[in-house]
């Protein structure tokens, strides 16, 4: 019988690392690892962005229109959409109406929301109700140390930031489970039932503020949270609080080579999108960088990628440059292209049944393209060209980016979308582009290193090539 040979697309790369090579990896990998444990929520994501994007040299967008300034080529603006999107241009020297190169990746994550009368009492136990927030499998949220993030807006127009439960010297929050000695029932349900959403409730007291009074506890957790940050009961009325998984991302494996983490979908996207943005200067076509909110509920909303925010922000620009016309947008949105900067199943050897072996990322292969995602028959899909592909593929390998042809898992099991699909909707050119990801949506994700700095490379040879 012949050898069969391996496809070097398979093969470890980290063979061919050098040791500046490793250095910039660490590097990378360790602002990953501090942008993943200080940002958990959309809002935080998008100050981390602006932050970074004013230190790199971009201006606000609306502080450039309030003042009647014109916008040229090398001109580097940002914009902001209600705190929860954000958007990055870097002008380039080609007319805007030959089109953009534009990293697209969303910074929600999947969580438990705190309804809006939430805090009540029960057995001498004080709980927030909550409504989980994306696809997760409930069962996977249950005796994990939570912490809070989020804003609470009061009446009187101030918006009070709160983070608990990060700090060592913080509490924690829970749901808690019943005991495997009473659980005989309960264990004959299925995992989607095992645990239901209206029992995913977070413990947060236990202390009665009077003896035997009724609800003290309650009282005694109010009472804490007036003292600590002035609120009320009826502010939660107003608040947008999110119990997250508590605690640092840490390296992952005895070798260190992974990451573990809260929320990499699709942080680990928006990261890397993030930092070729800001590496990359002066460009040919103007490049954008969109990072946007609501995607794993169907980018709904006016902080989604459905809203108008992108489309009327490009209208912006294009009056502030003096090209704007109506035919001139049009023009522009058709001719950009596009990564939908986005995460991928990886395979994982103890489900192996689930994925097609020939047609699925693995850790440590580089990144990942998705020609189409979607659920079965590619419902829901957007399906990439096939001549767009081999132009990625041409600008990858120009650039020795490591990378592998993706699908999610096996074809009649579900599926997944990102927004790609939405921004094809405007005609442009767009793949699914990001890096392989096991147990996606689980509290905790684990990605590899090598995938994420290769993914970088990636994202920064396209805003110079395509």
């Amino acid at each position: 019988m012949a050898e069969q040979k391996q496809d070097p697309k398979k093969d470890s790369i980290w063979s061919r690392y050098t040791e500046e090579d490793k250095q910039a990896l660490e590097a990378l990998s360790a602002g990953y690892r501090d942008f993943l444990s200080r940002c958990k929520t959309e809002r935080e994501s998008a100050a981390e962005a602006v932050r970074r994007a004013e230190a790199a040299g971009y201006r606000n967008l609306a502080e450039i229109l309030s003042a009647g300034e014109k916008i040229r080529p090398g001109d580097k603006v940002y914009a902001v959409n209600m705190k929860k999107a954000v958007v990055l241009f870097n002008i380039g020297t080609e007319p805007l109406e030959k089109g953009m190169t534009i990293l697209g990746a969303h910074i929600d994550t999947c969580r438990l929301d705190v309804k809006q009368n939430p805090l009540y009492e029960d057995g001498g136990l004080a709980y927030l109700d909550t409504h989980y927030y994306g696809g997760i499998k409930k069962y996977q949220w249950v005796t994990l140390p939570l912490a809070i993030h989020g804003v609470v807006a009061k009446k009187d127009g101030t918006v009070q930031e709160i983070v608990i439960g990060e700090d060592e010297s913080d509490p924690v929050f829970c749901v808690t489970d019943l005991l495997i000695h009473l659980s005989q029932e309960q264990m004959k349900k299925t995992a989607a039932k095992v645990i239901e959403g209206e029992g995913l409730d977070i413990l947060v007291g236990n202390y009665p503020l009077k003896k035997d009074d009724k609800e003290s506890v309650k009282e005694g957790v109010l009472r804490l949270i007036k003292e600590k940050y002035g609120m009320e009961e009826e502010d939660f009325q107003s608040a947008e609080l999110a119990l997250v998984p508590a605690g640092k991302a840490r390296d992952l494996g005895f070798d260190r080579s992974m990451v573990l983490g809260y929320g990499q979908d699709d942080r680990v996207c928006a990261y890397t999108s993030l930092v070729a943005m800001l590496e990359t200067e002066q460009v040919r076509k103007t490049a954008c960088c969109l990072l946007v909110d609501k995607e794993e509920i169907g980018s709904v909303g006016a902080t989604g990628m459905r809203s108008r925010f992108f489309e009327n922000t490009v209208a912006e620009l294009m009056n502030a440059m003096g090209v704007y016309s109506e035919l001139g947008l049009r023009r522009v949105l058709a001719s950009s292209r596009m990564l939908s900067s986005d995460v991928s199943s990886a395979y994982d050897a103890l489900y192996a049944s689930s994925y097609d072996k020939k047609n699925v990322a693995y850790l440590g292969k580089g990144m990942v393209f998705n020609k189409f995602t979607g659920a079965r028959g590619k419902s829901g899909s957007n399906d990439a060209n096939a001549e767009y592909l081999g132009e990625i593929r041409a600008m990858m390998e120009k650039h020795h980016v490591h990378y592998q042809l993706s699908e999610l898992g096996k074809v009649d099991l579900g599926g997944g979308g990102t927004i790609a699909y939405i921004m094809s909707l405007y005609g442009m050119q767009v793949i699914d582009s990001g890096v392989g990801v096991l147990s996606m949506h689980a509290p905790w994700e684990a990605t590899s290193k090598i995938d994420i700095y290769e993914t970088k490379k990636g994202y920064a040879a396209f805003l110079k090539e395509a």
